[in-house]
């Protein structure tokens, strides 16, 4: 089936103005024309429409999506499974938000304080139930239930302030790839060695004990699942390959 620009303004939500950008910059090129000259769009150009309001959702810039797309390595299937995993992600983070604000509603409906350490506490167990429902099930199977539980039990441990300090390290480890990768710089210098270094702290932050081997497993798996992939990927793709190779080659 093909569709007019208009049809396809009408089906997709994207005004016009927007496809005949994006035809102008060769991000989405109409198939062929009508005989009065009229863009006529396929179902290749539907995927491809597709694909790119899914990096936009994800406030990838237009052309890096073009990059991406055009790359003849692209992967569609893959690569949407990592929006998959990145949309999760953030339907989670939305839903603690959503639970903490409803319950700040409620005391405030019946005139209560909620206190800070039951603000945190209620934070605390919604970071852990989320880390258990995203991993909990290849962690137990490859650390065992005891592993697993012992460090549930530390982060529920943890003050308010370490927990802070792991959010701010998080992001710091994110911004500081995707300078790296957009500047082209080689995670063994010496850029990479201190991301390695933000990477250690943050991973310990919670009380684990650092092990050579547990990280530069972790770091592996940035690489081969899909769900850290899109998670380090998501501002700039090559994050999470650079993370990895970092710390193989940092931690010894």
């Amino acid at each position: 089936m093909e569709y007019t620009i208009q049809e396809l303004s009408r089906l997709s939500g994207v005004t016009t103005r927007a496809l005949r950008w994006y035809d102008k910059i060769g991000l989405l090129t109409p198939s062929g024309r009508t005989e009065g000259g009229y863009r006529l769009y396929g179902p290749a150009e539907v995927d491809r429409l597709q694909d790119i309001l899914y990096y936009r959702a994800l406030g990838v810039e237009l052309a890096q999506v073009k990059e991406i797309l055009d790359d003849p390595s692209f992967d569609r299937l893959a690569v949407l499974r990592g929006h998959l995993a990145a949309l999760e992600g953030e339907r989670g983070r939305l839903q603690r938000l959503i639970d903490s604000v409803q319950e700040t509603i409620r005391t405030q409906e019946r005139d209560e304080i909620m206190s800070d350490e039951k603000k945190f506490e209620a934070f605390k167990r919604q970071f852990v139930e989320e880390k258990e429902r995203l991993y909990g099930a290849e962690a137990r199977e490859k650390y065992g239930d005891a592993e697993v539980e012992a460090s549930n039990a530390r982060v529920m441990g943890v003050t308010l302030e370490q927990f802070q300090e792991y959010e701010r390290l998080g992001q710091e480890i994110l911004d500081r790839l995707s300078a790296a990768v957009a500047a082209g710089e080689d995670p063994a210098g010496e850029t990479g060695r201190e991301i390695t270094d933000l990477h250690r702290r943050w991973l310990t932050i919670m009380g684990d004990r650092h092990d050579v081997q547990r990280h530069r497993g972790i770091a592996e798996l940035y690489v081969q699942d899909e769900r850290f992939t899109a998670y380090y990927d998501r501002e700039r793709p090559g994050c999470a390959q650079f993370l990895r190779d970092a710390v193989l080659h940092w931690v010894k």
